[in-house]
Parts: structure tokens; C-alpha cells; sequence
């Protein structure tokens, strides 16, 4: 687990006087304390919900709940909340909501809520033909606003950039044509770039290359002699019946191929890509083609190699 991270919001108007995330994995997640007489304390999971989670996420700054479970990021030291929250979602602020008395005084062992909200659509990529890839922006003060850094930043904001995009690892990173609107400066181990050091020092502009950056294609089963249909394990195909699986992806880029691979077999084949998809055909269906297919989708773009593997088609092969 990484290191105690304290996000606080506070206001003198109410009670509890704030309310943190404490060691979560990043800005958006972690156990859910509220303060009240100068102390902290955990709350328990009995006495928050999904509505009360969707302010907390809104109140930080970032996304929707994605987990929301008792023990999810520890106890804690201190006391427990002794009150049950009553929000209706609306609110902006946890401190906004009612509070009612808890209807149970006592709170297990293991139940101090954890809260993990998805992270903020506040970065992007633009330009590159892909979310994965492009100009890097920041959605700040109302408007998208390009990143800029120095040299030496370059590979660890781009390593953070891909990390929050859900974008896997760093392929290659550019000078962008463009002045940065805001410069950024981080280490390299952030999970946003909301956790790096910003300011608005005229910076270039740099353009990020992410690993995934091919959506995952999709593979799907047809016939035209009607063999076909969908068992409980997935479609399943009569004995001498023809079939085809076809391969497709979304419009991203031109070209490229597609490889279709039999599991528990060295059986491959492969067809370029014609109009973002291929159809390998299979005549008279035997038991030797039961098994799992999956298409992999190969490209050359941004002078790399690019693959993306679909889902697994698992075929079963009956009697007629």
C-alpha cells in the first residue's frame, strides 16, 4: 500500500468540521474519516452508502464510486463515527448531508468504509487518432489547456499521463508544436497527473504514445447454412456445417492485420485488415475444430508495432 495520502475539505459551519481520504492508492481513494472536536475518526460501512460516496467523489474532485467496501484501505487508529450520513446525492459537500443517530452503537472489526471514486476525465489526448495517444490537454478553469514540461520531465509525465488514461505504458514521447498552458513536473509514480507539481511557467508542449493504443477488436461466429446456435458455454456448431469467424475493429487506423489463433494449437492464420475487418472461412465443421479462437489485431503506427487481442470465442463442435 502506498504511503498516507490526506486530501481534506473543511468549513465551520457544520458538524463534522471536515472530512479526509486516508491511505488510499492515489488522490481519489482511500478510507473515508471525518473530523469533529479535533479528532478523527474512521467511518463504519453501515452508516455510509452509495449516495453518500457519489458526494464524497464530487466533493474531491474526481469521478464516480467504483468500490465502496468496510476494511477496503484498513482501520485506522482512532474512534469510529457515531453518526449514520443521510445524503441524497445532490449535495456538494459530505458536510451538507443529514445525519442521523446510528440505529446499531457498535461497529465491527473490519467495517471502517474504504471508498475508491474512478479517477476525473480531466486529461486527454488529442490529435493522435486514438484516446491513447496525441497532444496531451488539461481540462482546468473551465477550459482544455495544453501540457507542457521540461526535457527532463518528459518520460515521467507521460508515464503518469498513460497511467490515469487506463493507457498501459509509456511508447514514445514528443516535444509537441505548442507553448504549454500549464507546466508539469512530476516523478514518474503518480497515479494522476492531479498529484504532480503544476504551474504555469511556459513549457513545450509534448505528445504521448501509450501501449494500448488499439481498442481491443471483436470476434464473432456466423454460417449461412443455419448450423449455428448459442449454448450455454457459447455458440455451438454441427457436425459438416461451414462457418465463418470474422475479425473486426474499430475505424482508428488504415491497414494493419488480423491473426486468428486456435488455443491448445499451433493453428494460425492471418488476412490484412480490408475495411477495418477479415473473415476466415471453415469448411465442413469436424470435433478437430472445437476450442477457443481469439483475434489479435496487429498494426504499424508512430514507427512502433502496435496488437490488440479480442475476447475468447469458445466453439463447441455436436452431432447433427
Amino acid at each position: 500500500m502506498s504511503s498516507t495520502k490526506l486530501i481534506e475539505c473543511s468549513t465551520n459551519s457544520f458538524s463534522p468540521e471536515s472530512v479526509r481520504l486516508v491511505d488510499g492508492d492515489g488522490f481519489c481513494s482511500g478510507r473515508v474519516e471525518v473530523k469533529s472536536n479535533q479528532s478523527w475518526a474512521s467511518v463504519c460501512e453501515a452508516d455510509f452508502d452509495w449516495q453518500d460516496a457519489e458526494v464524497v467523489c464530487v466533493e474531491f474532485g474526481c469521478g464516480t464510486p467504483a468500490a465502496l467496501q468496510g476494511g477496503l484501505y484498513g482501520e485506522g487508529g482512532g474512534q469510529t463515527w457515531d453518526k449514520e450520513f443521510q445524503c441524497k446525492g445532490k449535495e456538494s459537500l459530505l458536510l451538507d448531508c443529514d445525519t442521523s443517530d446510528r440505529e446499531n452503537n457498535t461497529c465491527l472489526p473490519g467495517n471502517a468504509v474504504g471508498l475508491t471514486c474512478s479517477e476525473p476525465d480531466d486529461v486527454r489526448l488529442v490529435g493522435g487518432g486514438s484516446r491513447c495517444a496525441g497532444g496531451v490537454e488539461w481540462y482546468d478553469q473551465g477550459e482544455w489547456r495544453t501540457v507542457g514540461t521540461a526535457d527532463r520531465d518528459q518520460r515521467d509525465v507521460a508515464a503518469v499521463v498513460c497511467r490515469q488514461m487506463g493507457c498501459g505504458s509509456t511508447v514514445s514521447v514528443l516535444p509537441g508544436s505548442t507553448t504549454g498552458g500549464i507546466g508539469v513536473s512530476c516523478s514518474g509514480s503518480e497515479s494522476s497527473l492531479r498529484e504532480c507539481f503544476r504551474s504555469y511557467n511556459l513549457h513545450p508542449g509534448l505528445t504521448v504514445i501509450c501501449s494500448d493504443l488499439l481498442v481491443q477488436p471483436d470476434i464473432f461466429l456466423t454460417d449461412p447454412m443455419g448450423g449455428v446456435f448459442r449454448g450455454h458455454q457459447g455458440p455451438e456448431m454441427f457436425r459438416g456445417y461451414n462457418f465463418t469467424i470474422t475479425c473486426s475493429t474499430q475505424p482508428q487506423y488504415p491497414g494493419g492485420s488480423f491473426l486468428l489463433t486456435f488455443t491448445g494449437s499451433n493453428r494460425t492464420q492471418t488476412q490484412p485488415a480490408v475495411n477495418h475487418s477479415a473473415a476466415f472461412l471453415f469448411p465442413a465443421a469436424d470435433d478437430s475444430h472445437q476450442g477457443n479462437y481469439s483475434c489479435v489485431y496487429d498494426n504499424y503506427v508512430f514507427s512502433h508495432n502496435f496488437s490488440s487481442e479480442s475476447e475468447l470465442l469458445s466453439l463447441t463442435i455436436t452431432g447433427n
